[in-house]
């Protein structure tokens, strides 16, 4: 497994700039490139061939733009601008060798029916596998611990996906999201690892299930969450791709960005050679 870097993760305390350069020089193998904030910071005074030229010549190389936010269950205007916002990323990830588009569900207060849900999302993850399918870019579903969010578990994202049943279209396995609602570790132990495209690694506070807020993640394997039995399942169905380590913890905005860097490569490999024994 490969570490990679969430730039969530210096969200308020570094701009894309300052993590390329932070991230090479503490030895991570990948980023995850904000697309909400980062990147278009980034390009008011850079290229993207300034981009691409940097991951050529650095060991450290593009895994995700992070992300297309909301996918499913729009209505029409919403999903023509949603199309058009996944287009351009579509255009960046391919100019710059992006291997994933990261997707996340509509969060939403109004209720609505789990087979609405499940139709809406498997239609327009199959168009956007459809409009990806000439270049090389892969779709990685996101669901998200959170009671409002469309889909909050493993469980249903993973259906999801076999619905969809195209090569191009997958998920993102979040530690936090998967505890934050009580997803199930049989699930993950039953589930075929090829269809987990990312994992992203972080760790939380112990409130209840349905009570946890990205605000509440915390350094891996300073937390509650069962770091030990995911891996050990996940490397069990054959995943072997990217840890990326992602956190919005309000106080680690407050660190200078080349530590926060820094200590969450620490705290993720003390993490991982911990539980895996091959790391």
């Amino acid at each position: 497994m490969k570490l990679c870097f969430n730039g969530a993760t210096t969200r308020d305390n570094a701009t894309l700039k300052e993590d390329l350069a932070y991230c090479e020089k503490h030895g991570y193998d990948f980023i995850e490139i904000r697309t909400e904030d980062k990147l278009p910071e980034y390009l008011k005074s850079h290229t993207l061939a300034d981009l691409n030229q940097f991951f050529t010549e650095s060991r450290l190389k593009p895994l995700a733009l992070n992300a297309l936010v909301f996918f499913n269950n729009l209505g029409e205007a919403a999903y023509k601008e949603m199309m058009k916002q996944f287009q351009e990323m579509l255009h960046v990830a391919e100019q710059l060798n992006i291997p994933y588009i990261v997707a996340v569900p509509l969060i939403t207060k109004q209720p609505l029916l789990r087979e609405e849900i499940r139709k809406s999302c498997v239609e327009t993850l199959s168009t956007l596998a459809e409009e990806a399918q000439q270049s090389k870019v892969k779709i990685a579903l996101e669901f998200v611990g959170h009671p409002d969010c469309t889909v909050n578990t493993f469980a249903d994202a993973y259906r999801i996906i076999e619905d969809v049943n195209r090569e191009n279209v997958g998920l993102v396995f979040d530690c936090f999201h998967f505890h934050a609602m009580g997803s199930n570790l049989e699930d993950l132990q039953q589930a075929d690892g090829e269809k987990i495209f990312i994992v992203h690694i972080d760790d939380t506070d112990d409130f209840p299930v349905g009570a946890l807020r990205d605000e509440h993640r915390v350094w891996p394997g300073e937390g509650a969450i069962d770091l030990a039995g995911q891996f050990t399942a996940l490397t069990a169905i054959g995943y072997s791709g990217p840890v990326s380590v992602e956190l919005f913890r309000p106080e680690y905005y407050q660190l200078p960005a080349e530590e926060t860097i820094r200590k969450a490569r620490e705290t993720t490999l003390r993490v991982l050679k911990s539980t895996l024994s091959h790391f």
